[in-house]
């Protein structure tokens, strides 16, 4: 999830399309929470690992 966030940043940014821009920060910022709390051994969703 972070990996397209960051893709869609970029796409916003180079295309000049803001809704992708948007998208990407999104997708980015739950992205890092997931991983910090899956990183902690917190269990997400009712599951320990996701795959």
């Amino acid at each position: 999830m972070i990996t397209l966030g960051v893709i869609l940043l970029v796409a916003g940014f180079v295309l000049g399309i803001p809704t992708l821009w948007t998208i990407g920060i999104i997708l980015l910022l739950a992205g890092a929470v997931l991983a910090i709390l899956g990183g902690t051994g917190r269990r997400i969703g009712g599951r320990a690992h996701w795959y």
